[in-house]
């Protein structure tokens, strides 16, 4: 969601600051803004848009300074604009802040009736004006007395004209990394913003606070009680962060999945015994042969891998399944069994949401699982044993590799609980030996890139699409309709392909695309009948299907094939033309495919 930039401790803060809140623009974002402390006190320069809008505001001012902080802001309370953007400031203190105070209200009346007065409409400036007025010469202690009051979800990053030389850093709920230098300290929300420059970090936990000066940093929680981290190593690199020669992030990262699902597999499957050995999964054969039943705790993309390991686990380790939304899972009062087994999967590690349902599972005594993608993730650290995905740095707001990446490693799990159950080392073997086989054929599929946006060319002036499947590829088609709405804003629904004639075939005519994804599986015959009831509607059909198809290819509009696969597998396959249709229809109508709108990375806010 909102990015944040600090640094002290070098003439250069303010490109220091410029090039992180560049490297943070895949989070998404509507206005931008930087506070740097100079010798004739802090600049604060903000404004509505892009960064090069800011930038532009900069030309011509003195940029010399070594302390500085800087903002993306996704607007939550006010309007995207210049006013509300951040850093906010009052006196001599700037602030710029992820998440949302929800007292802000309360405590602006009350500060209105010391005097202060307030400019923008977030709550945001509230909490400046809170530091401002309990600051005493001393700015960490302003901050812990401040964040005493303040109810709601933060990190924060705070400056005072008065000590040039120092940043202040808290979290509740919003992530925050500190980086840590020789002579030069960063911090930031997102390890990308500050790699290029230290690959030396510390990830803070909720409630803990960080002062940084270029001599060194202190960690501490919000009552001033010291706190010991250990500074961990960034292992991936600048280069898997750009483009690579793709157009988009999107592309590139679409084109990645045969690398990326080798990644998520390799080194963890054991072909010749039929089994699985996940190095996280602290759970002894005993607990995993006990668990009686699965929780699936995700929020959107996630969510849909969820409902494809609802299919996987139910079928072939036998064990019932729920898939919850998180955000409506952690505001009820969930049924806790024992031999519960929760999984959270959160591309980020740290959606809000996902998270809160984690920690609601884990008080009602589920033995919890994390299934993310950045290392040092709230959830990672906060789950007792945990899967990485190995996806490497998604920068595109609508998830794909991630999404086949969570997609192996459930498949992954459910090979692992059945081979304690019921699945024996024979029908093991036979998955795992043709998991291995499937990067290649994700690339068969990618080869058919330019096939794929010659149908785009056909539908990129559509306003409404149905996509339709059944079984394993249901949770495909609502994935498909997914990316299709996010980057190209084309209204589009994905329902299980017998729903159809349960109302929305009522929607069915010449203007109305319809893609079904039929791949040769035991509902075959079934959307057979589907796809003949669009087609007496005039209903035009885009088909996704195996390999050597015949019958449903006779009937559509337009045929992809995809190669064929165990049933167990093919969701690897199947969702991959539609992440490239999608694609190809949201750069054919011009939209920007990497930050569509409104839209955010990582949602840590409610």
């Amino acid at each position: 969601m909102c990015g944040i930039v600090g640094v002290t401790g070098t003439p250069d803060a303010a490109e220091v600051l410029l090039e992180g809140l560049k490297r943070l623009e895949y989070r998404g974002y509507d206005s931008a803004g930087i506070a740097l402390i100079r010798g004739d006190g802090q600049l604060v320069v903000k404004e509505k848009g892009k960064i090069k809008s800011l930038e532009g505001a900069l030309v011509g001012e003195d940029l010399t300074g070594t302390t500085g902080i800087a903002h993306t802001r996704w607007a939550t309370h006010g309007a995207p604009n210049r006013i509300n953007a951040h850093p906010h400031r009052s006196g001599n203190v700037a602030l710029v802040h992820n998440g949302i105070i929800e007292n802000y209200a309360a405590l602006k009346v009350q500060l209105g009736k010391k005097g202060h007065i307030f400019e923008s409409d977030t709550d945001t400036e509230v909490l400046a004006h809170l530091v401002d007025d309990f600051y005493d010469g001393d700015l960490t202690l302003a901050v812990q007395r401040a964040l005493g009051v303040v109810e709601g979800a933060f990190g924060i990053a705070v400056t005072h004209v008065a000590e040039p030389d120092l940043v202040v850093g808290a979290r509740k709920g919003s992530p925050l990394v500190v980086g840590v230098g020789n002579g030069v300290n960063y911090l930031a929300s997102d390890v990308a913003a500050i790699m290029g420059h230290t690959r030396q970090v510390i990830y803070l936990d909720d409630g803990e606070m960080v002062t940084l000066r270029p001599e060194g940093i202190q960690t501490m929680n919000i009552n001033n009680e010291a706190v010991t981290k250990e500074i961990q190593e960034i292992t991936w690199d600048l280069g898997q962060i750009q483009k690579g020669g793709y157009e988009h992030f999107m592309l590139k990262e679409i084109f990645e999945q045969p690398q990326t699902i080798r990644d998520s597999f390799r080194g963890r499957i054991l072909p010749d015994q039929g089994d699985v050995k996940l190095g996280g999964i602290q759970l002894t054969d005993w607990e995993l042969r006990n668990v009686r039943r699965i929780i699936i705790l995700a929020c959107g993309t996630s969510w849909h891998a969820g409902l494809v390991g609802e299919y996987l686990f139910e079928e072939y380790a036998h064990i019932p399944v729920e898939v919850e939304y998180a955000s409506e899972f952690r505001y009820r009062n969930p049924i806790i069994e024992p031999g519960t087994l929760c999984l959270t999967i959160s591309q980020s590690g740290e959606t809000i949401d996902t998270l809160e349902a984690m920690r609601e599972a884990k008080r009602k005594g589920a033995k919890v699982i994390g299934i993310t993608n950045v290392v040092g993730s709230t959830i990672a650290r906060e789950t007792e044993c945990g899967v990485y995905i190995h996806a490497g740095p998604e920068i595109g707001v609508a998830s794909t590799k991630a999404f086949t990446s969570q997609v192996t490693i459930l498949a992954m799990l459910t090979i692992l609980l059945g081979r304690r159950g019921h699945l024996n080392a024979d029908r093991g073997t036979q998955m795992l030996r043709e998991l291995e086989r499937i990067p290649d054929l994700v690339q068969k599929v990618l080869d058919q890139s330019e096939a794929i946006r010659e149908i785009a060319k056909v539908y990129a002036d559509h306003s409404n699409c149905l996509y339709l499947g059944r079984g394993v590829n249901f949770p495909i088609a609502l994935e498909g309709a997914l990316k299709l709405k996010e980057i190209s804003y084309i209204h589009a629904e994905g329902y299980p392909a017998a729903e159809m004639k349960h109302g929305p075939i009522a929607l069915i005519d010449p203007q109305m695309p319809v893609v079904v994804i039929a791949t040769k599986d035991g509902s075959y015959d079934k959307i057979v009948g589907n796809v003949q009831e669009v087609r007496a509607r005039d209903g035009k059909i885009i088909s996704i299907v195996t390999e050597g198809d015949t019958e449903i290819a006779a009937l559509s509009d337009h045929v992809i094939t995809i190669p064929d696969t165990m049933n167990f597998w093919m969701p690897l396959l199947s969702v991959v033309p539609l992440q490239l249709l999608a694609y190809h229809i949201a750069v054919i109508r011009g939209e920007d495919v990497d930050q569509p709108r409104n839209l955010a990375k990582a949602v840590t806010v409610e």
